[in-house]
């Protein structure tokens, strides 16, 4: 049910004015009513009577606005059927004649024969017997009752109450009924509830200033804390992401960007530059696009066509070449490129040319095969390409360029495979462990290139040029969860997808191999970036001679720091987590209320007193919770303030994690257990802020249907209690709309709830 109700005509906005005093004078002589109840009276549709209701919200207290759930029973189209025509099991009864039906005819003659057979058959109204090679369906009773069909009925005439609920739960089962649940508002007198409403003014106008009318209008309150209507702007493909993370990774590496822009090449710089032959199956048309118009080009350096044309059909600098006859119409062929080594042909040809120097390059572009389309297959995609020419460069020089470059793509467990090109040699393909999949997968290719497409460039004899290749679709399906890339690429494309994917960050630190120290500078470089803030906190904490005050001197053993937060979004997975710090630690908190709160929900005012009781007896932790208006992500604010600060609720339950897996005895297992399962544990908390605090309802739908089907098999995430099962139920406390239609969402929180309070 939508929560606004936008007016569309100035007619429409007239008539909701009209609603909105209605529903006042029906309040005028009424305690309470509901929204439903008013849609009837007044004729109108039940989204209208919501929008008045919110255009009476927005003036103040004059309503008070409570939300109701209604369930009632309804007749699917199978249902409806049943109704009308009996159930399934009585049809197949009553065309069982007296004297009995082969059950081949009765197949033949009934739809749902399947359903209907085995229900009359359970209900012991049919019975079957053989007769001869044939099997022959006789009545067992003379008569029946079809009780489901009177239940039905009794339901579709607004009656449900007289059926009871084990036959609806069974209605359900057979998909013939089915629960509706309609949301609405009971509306009550306001503090301030008057019949006769004064519009509010939203604007300070020229006009009210000179004519000193402001001083008898009403005005809106200010909303200071409104983050305002976003700006429509454009959102980088999924694509165009995973390609820039890819580009810093050469950049990074000392690579030089080839221009890539000519989408149509010929068949010379395509293949006859590569030593690919002529006759090779892939400069065939089912495997190329060619060109009818314009069919061929001709502009090619004489010199170097020369050389090609030798080296294919003669030899020369060693080898003996193909041995055919090499035709200039068939390099002259124009195509489109099936593969960006054409540009590095071109490069390093250019390269030869100018003087030789040592160089590295890298493209990442379109190319284009005539391939089958299916879920892995588009006629049109990228490929990622890296070269480095150099003087005597070896085999051992490729496998260790390799071996850096992907392990900045977080990629470090890798085998090699020979492999077969035309225009390499040695050539190999790269595997890699994928220890999510716990096998060994195809990554890329590469290879030295051969000196028959080297010499004849002009390219020194001592200088060799390795060269290795991926496509970008492959690691984007990867890091989105893609499973058909005609979602990623073409008319299918989800435009919202574009919308609310998150940025790219390679998982360098994540399932495939991580460095625990990388991961800490990690974080501590997020930490240092409010270092202007941390200054005016040292300012705070010198200032302050209230002993009671969070900010004091304590002992480096010690630990102190304030926890800020909104009350609209309590961090309940602070709860939990210092409740298991009170097992190990002196826990003492004090809380506050910042300015900017005016009244503090009795439920919150002792959000964190119970672990002042603490037992524990390691070193003592001060905990400051300050109740301020920041929004959906809390902060954490460490003393020494060089430490820095911590904002989002998962981040800062990482935190605290840390604190109670500290040894001996951990008490949540995180980092500790290895890599590879603390990885999983981040990929929860980052899929639960994402989907569930910042994700749109479909991406919040999408997520709680996999957390739903993850915890109906398993009693935790991670088959044991985790952070992310701490801060999954924080996100349901904090939001319970979200479990209202899921049982196993239900279920299990309220077993958290029992082992965490009980």
């Amino acid at each position: 049910m939508a929560d606004v109700y936008v007016a569309s005509s100035v007619e429409e906005i007239r008539m909701a004015s009209d609603l909105s005093e209605k529903v006042l004078h029906y309040l005028d002589t009424h305690e309470s009513v509901d929204t439903l109840h008013l849609a009837v009276l007044f004729n109108v549709d039940h989204q209208k009577v919501i929008g008045a209701v919110k255009s009476l919200q927005a003036l103040g207290d004059l309503v008070t606005v409570e939300q109701e759930v209604h369930k009632k029973w309804e007749l699917t189209d199978e249902g409806t059927k049943v109704a009308e025509n009996g159930s399934h099991e009585a049809v197949v009864y009553n065309a069982v004649p007296p004297n009995g039906i082969l059950q081949s005819d009765l197949t033949n003659s009934l739809a749902n024969i399947k359903v209907g057979f085995n229900k009359a058959m359970s209900c012991g109204w049919i019975s079957i017997s053989k007769q001869g090679n044939e099997s022959l369906v006789t009545r067992k009773v003379d008569s029946i009752i079809d009780l489901v069909q009177q239940h039905l009925r009794l339901i579709q005439a607004d009656k449900s109450n007289e059926v009871d609920d084990a036959h609806k739960q069974e209605y359900r089962k057979r998909k013939l009924l089915q629960e509706v649940v309609i949301k609405s508002f009971l509306l009550g007198k306001g503090k301030d509830f008057t019949v006769s409403v004064e519009k509010a003014e939203s604007d300070l106008t020229v006009e009210m200033i000179t004519g000193g009318s402001w001083r008898e209008k009403k005005f809106k309150p200010y909303n200071l804390d409104a983050l305002g209507v976003p700006p429509a702007c454009g959102h980088l493909h999924p694509l165009l992401r995973v390609r820039a993370e890819f580009r810093q990774i050469f950049l990074e590496m000392g690579f030089t960007e080839m221009p890539t822009n000519n989408y149509v090449e010929n068949s010379f710089w395509n293949f006859d530059a590569l030593f690919q032959p002529q006759q090779h199956p892939a400069r065939d048309a089912h495997d190329t696009f060619c060109f009818a118009d314009p069919r061929s080009s001709c502009h090619f350096p004489p010199e170097y066509l020369q050389k090609v044309k030798q080296v294919h059909s003669k030899g020369g600098y060693g080898s003996q070449g193909y041995g055919y006859d090499w035709k200039l119409e068939d390099a002259e062929k124009n195509l489109l490129r099936t593969h960006t080594t054409a540009v590095s042909a071109r490069m390093l040809y250019l390269l030869a040319r100018e003087g030789f120097k040592p160089s590295k390059y890298f493209s990442i572009d379109r190319v284009f095969r005539n391939e089958t389309l299916d879920a892995t297959h588009l006629a049109e995609f990228h490929q990622v390409e890296g070269v480095v020419a150099d003087y005597n460069l070896t085999l051992g020089d490729l496998i260790g360029t390799l071996y850096e470059f992907f392990s900045k793509l977080g990629i470090t467990q890798l085998q090699f495979k020979p492999a077969y090109n035309p225009y390499t040699e040695p050539s190999m393909e790269v595997f890699c462990y994928h220890t999510g999949l716990r096998k060994w997968i195809e990554v890329g290719n590469s290879g030295v290139f051969r000196p028959e497409m080297l010499l004849p460039m002009g390219v020194p004899e001592d200088v060799n040029v390795i060269a290795w290749g991926l496509s970008l679709e492959r690691p984007t399906m990867i890091k989105y969860g893609l499973n058909n890339i005609r979602d990623l690429v073409g008319a299918k494309v989800n435009l919202q997808m574009v919308h609310d994917s998150p940025i790219c960050r390679l998982d360098k630190n994540g399932t495939l191999g991580t460095d625990l120290q990388t991961l800490e500078q990690r974080w501590n470089s997020i930490l240092l970036r409010l270092e202007q803030l941390y200054t005016e906190l040292r300012k705070l904490k010198n200032s302050s001679d209230n002993p009671e005050n969070g900010f004091q001197n304590v002992d480096e053993q010690n630990l102190e720091f304030a926890i800020v937060s909104d009350p609209h979004h309590p961090p309940y997975s602070l709860v939990i987590l210092s409740k298991l710090l009170a097992d190990r630690y002196r826990i003492k908190v004090s809380s506050h209320a910042h300015s900017s709160v005016a009244f503090i929900p009795s439920e919150l005012q002792s959000f964190l007193t119970g672990p002042s009781n603490s037992v524990g007896t390691g070193r003592t932790i001060k905990i400051t919770l300050i109740w301020k208006k920041v929004g959906k992500d809390p902060l954490l604010i460490q003393c020494p303030i060089s430490n820095g600060t911590i904002a989002g609720e998962v981040n800062i339950a990482r935190y605290l994690n840390r604190l109670l897996e500290q040894k001996p005895d951990p008490v949540l297992v995180y980092e500790s257990k290895g890599e590879i399962y603390g990885g999983q544990v981040d990929e929860w908390l980052d899929s639960i802020y994402m989907s569930l605090t910042r994700g749109s309802n479909e991406v919040r739908s999408y997520a709680l249907t996999s957390l739903s089907a993850v915890l109906s098999k398993q009693d935790w995430l991670l088959h044991s209690m985790s952070v992310a099962d701490i801060c999954l139920w924080s996100s349901l406390k904090q939001n319970p709309y979200l479990i209202d239609s899921d049982s196993n969402l239900k279920k299990w929180f309220r077993k958290c709830q029992h082992i965490w309070f009980t």
